[in-house]
Order: structure tokens, then sequence, then C-alpha cells
């Protein structure tokens, strides 16, 4: 993927380019979900400019001796090619950090990049020792030299949060820029399609988008020979690693791996979420802190989400998973064996369009702010799923209500996803026209906001007499902006 030019990531880019041209040491950390482009921002924005890169290797011999040696001969190889004299591998992190310092010295550069990738790998599941000389390097000699910038990842969001962000140890206080890498938008999908010889339409994007998301390191394993059907049926269904890759995007949490995975192996049945309570009924995993703090990794990550549900007795914090890439290996590949040509068929089933329906949803959320460009609001102040009783005492749900104040409107927000025209018949009329008459009267409609019915589609809505139930229409070309 490095061999591509870099699409998007504008402000991030903006970030690194700026802590290498300030006139003091910089200590960047970067973290995100596996496979979101960390290392391939990195070397894109510093091509030609690293001093000193080096990766850490991901081991599952839990020997901690062997661990550590085995990360200390990498490290060394490092530095050896990176211009190093021939040295003795070291024993020990701080020999390590001693090294990097005389490799440095010998440099002529005037600003001297350091690349620490995959961090949590480099440091093992007892990183004190590397912590603690990593801190010890910075505050007794790198930060003083100010022109050193030091560049970390870590797709262990938990780690790196624990660690490094947040450490109250040696690092206390040192980090002068963070990035959270997020997935590529839909927009940003689409140049990275077109940079790869992929001539698609916006629904076939938006599809492949459902499946896997934005990442990038997915949608480079795409071959623009084939069509999308194709590579998602190469993907996930004639490829037996899926199982293991699915596995790999929670790796790096060490012993709490398979936990983390029972929660959202949990969460992939319950798409619109799940209360803390009904994680633990459903996982066997104890409430308290424990669950907590691992539910708060996966939402810093990106995997879940955390929102209120309104509507019922009392409002509820509910846990939503809200990663493509295991929402679909969840639904259509988990504990199923894999079958070439699976989801051509699929896609003609009505599984098919109970998932799209779905997906297309959260499609949506994750494109607020081009939802917000496509309505003219100069703000948001809550979006949220809300769900009421109609006058029969039949349950009622709205998928998106966004509120805004400065525009003193509630938005009402209905998904349709179809691959044609979408048609507005009586029916839907007169589903939409209820939600909108028992949301009026809830507590959470702004008595002081008028209301708009707001229809999203995928390909927009076919004529007919009862179109005129929208205030207004969103298509797939808004999410696009």
């Amino acid at each position: 993927m490095d061999d591509y030019k870099l699409i998007g990531r504008k402000s991030e880019i903006d970030t690194l380019e700026k802590a290498y041209a300030s006139g003091r040491s910089e200590f960047v950390a970067i973290y995100g979900r596996l496979h979101v482009g960390k290392t391939c921002l990195v070397n894109q924005v510093f091509r030609g400019r690293i001093a000193f890169s080096v990766t850490g290797t991901r081991l599952r011999d839990k020997d901690d001796r062997y661990y550590r040696n085995t990360q200390l001969r990498h490290f060394h190889k490092a530095l050896c090619q990176a211009g190093l004299d021939s040295e003795a591998i070291p024993r020990s992190w701080r020999e390590a950090f001693l090294l990097l310092k005389k490799l440095l010295r010998k440099k002529r550069t005037r600003r001297k990049v350091i690349f620490i990738d995959e961090l949590p790998w480099l440091a093992g599941p007892q990183p004190n020792e590397f912590i603690s000389e990593l801190g010890y390097f910075w505050n007794s000699w790198a930060d003083a030299q100010r022109n050193i910038v030091l560049v970390t990842c870590g797709s262990a969001t938990s780690w790196m949060l624990d660690n490094v962000i947040s450490d109250y140890g040696g690092l206390h206080g040192r980090l002068t820029r963070k990035i959270k890498l997020r997935p590529f938008t839909l927009g940003e999908s689409e140049a990275f399609f077109r940079e790869k010889g992929f001539h698609l339409s916006r629904y076939e994007i938006s599809s492949a988008y459902m499946a896997i998301g934005g990442i990038p390191y997915y949608m480079d394993m795409m071959d623009s020979e084939l069509t999308i059907t194709e590579n998602i049926d190469r993907m996930f269904f004639a490829n037996e690693s899926i199982h293991q890759e699915f596995k790999d995007v929670y790796t790096g949490l060490y012993s709490s791996k398979e936990r983390y995975i029972d929660i959202v192996v949990a969460l992939g049945k319950h798409f619109y979420g799940m209360t803390q309570k009904e994680i633990v009924q459903a996982t066997g995993l104890n409430s308290g802190g424990t669950l907590s703090k691992m539910l708060e990794n996966l939402v810093e990550s990106g995997m879940i989400r955390t929102y209120p549900r309104y509507g019922g007795k009392r409002v509820e914090n509910v846990y939503q998973l809200v990663d493509f890439f295991s929402l679909f290996y969840l639904r259509f590949c988990h504990g199923k064996p894999g079958m070439a040509g699976r989801w051509n068929s699929i896609q003609r089933s009505a599984t098919f369009y109970t998932w799209a329906g779905d997906t297309f949803e959260l499609l949506c959320f994750e494109h607020l702010d081009q939802m917000q460009k496509a309505l003219v609001l100069p703000t948001i102040d809550s979006c949220f799923t809300w769900s009421g009783k109609g006058p029969s005492g039949n349950g009622v749900q709205i998928d998106m209500v966004i509120q805004s104040k400065a525009s003193r409107t509630d938005f009402i927000c209905e998904m349709k996803f179809s691959s044609s025209k979408f048609p507005v018949t009586s029916k839907v009329e007169e589903d939409i026209l209820e939600k909108a008459e028992v949301f009026a009267s809830s507590k959470m409609h702004l008595k002081s906001h008028s209301i708009q019915i707001v229809l999203v589609t995928t390909m927009g809505l076919a004529g007919g007499t009862h179109t005129g139930v929208a205030n207004r229409s969103l298509t797939l070309q808004d999410l696009f902006r």
C-alpha cells in the first residue's frame, strides 16, 4: 500500500508536518484500529527523512526472556541497517537506547525522525522495563536536543492509552501530539479505489464499504480485474484465513483478547446494541471495573460506540458494534465453513436486504458530518436513535433524530436501502407520519422546535403521490461530500 499516493488524511499530515517543522523535540503517538493505515501515513509523510525505524514483532511465545531477547535482536538489526557500526546485541533496553543515542549523534540531518512501529509488540507483555527506558531516553537526552521527532504507533489502543498517552510514569506529560487515525470516509474510499484502477459506481463503493469499512488494508487487497462481488467472495467466503483475521483485529490485548472477542460476538447478534447488564448476561463476564475498562477500550479503538437509548422508562447507555468488517464477518462467516460463490447468491436473498438495511443506517451515522453539510446545518447538538409506542401500543423506532438548536429543528431521518429508486407507498407514508406524531409528543422533542422528515435513500425516491411526506431527501451522493 505504501506505493500508492496518500489519500485524504489532511489534518493528520498537517499534524506530522508541524511536528517536523517545530523548533523543539516532538513526541507523537498514533493509534487506531489494526490495518487503518498508521504505518503508511508515517512512511509517506516522512519518506526519505527517517533516521531510524523499527517495528515490533508479533510473537505468540509467552516466555518473557525469549520475547524480550527476540525484540532486542530485531532492534539491534534495525540500528545496523540505519548505519550503526557493528556492536554487540544489547542485553537490556537501556543498552538498546544508548546505541540509538550513539546512532543519532552520527546523523548530520537538521531534524532526526525516529519511528517506532507497533510499540506494544516491541515492549511485550511485561512492558515496564521498555517504557521506563524509553522515558529515560526521552527525558534525559532526546527532549533536550530540540531536533528529535519520535513517532510511535500501535494497533493495541488500550495499551497505547495506558502506557503512552495516559502514562503516569516516565512518559507522563511528555507527549506533544497524538493522532487517532480513523477509517476512510466514503469520499476517501472512492479516491482510493480510483487510484487502484477501479471504475465503480457509488452504489458499489458503498456496498464494499458496508462489508469492509474504510480500512485501506482491505481495500488494497481488492483486485480491479474482479467485480466487487467477486472480491468480497474471495476475501470472506473463499478464504479460510478470514477467521484468523477476525481474531487478529483484537490481538495486542494479550491475555484479554478472547474476552474482547466474547464481547464483540455478543454485540454482533444485537445490531442496535446492548446495555452493560445485557453484555454480562450474554458473555458471563463479571460486571465491574474490568468490563467497563474493556468497553472503554473498544470505544476508543473505534470498534464500538456508546450512545443513550431514549424512549423507555429510563435512558439506557447502549454499546453498539460499529466496525463494518466485524459486523459483516459475524453476520455471514462466523462459525460457518467457507464456500466460494456464496456472496453472489446471498445478494439475491432477503438476508442481504435485512443486513444492508441495518448497515446502511450505520453508514449514515458514520457520515454525520456529510449529512450536516447536505442539510446545511450550522450545528448538530445531538444525534440519536429513538423508540417509543404508538397510539395502539405498537412499538415505533426512528432510525436517526438530529437536533439542531441553531435551526430550531428536530430532523427525523429514515434510512431506506434499495438497488433502485425507493417507492414511497401509502404504508411507508403512514408509518413515517406515525413516528413523527409519537416523537412530537415525547419528552425528547424540544417543544420550541419544528420537525422535518428526511428520507435518506441509496438511489433517490421514485415518483409518486406519497413522496411529499418527506421535507428533505438525501441520497448516497450526499454521503460522498
